[in-house]
């Protein structure tokens, strides 16, 4: 859903240990224009099921990928 945002160039959300909900769930988002998390976080809450949107989102120049180009998720869990 966040890669349907006109600033958003590539996303990938994980899990976060959350002690009310278990789970929560955090993005990592690599933008091209300017954006805040607010922005994102609308555009998410206007297209998603409320528990399925990002409760955090993170900026990054890059997402980390394998030499298969796959995103390295595991990575991405050890900084949340």
């Amino acid at each position: 859903m966040l890669h349907e945002h006109p600033a958003v160039v590539e996303a990938a959300v994980v899990g976060k240990p959350d002690e009310r909900w278990g789970e929560v769930c955090v993005a990592f988002v690599v933008v091209r224009d300017e954006t805040d998390d607010a922005e994102l976080v609308e555009h998410c809450r206007a297209r998603l099921a409320r528990f399925k949107v990002p409760k955090e989102i993170r900026f990054v120049d890059a997402l980390p990928r394998s030499g298969m180009n796959k995103v390295l998720k595991d990575e991405l869990k050890v900084l949340v």
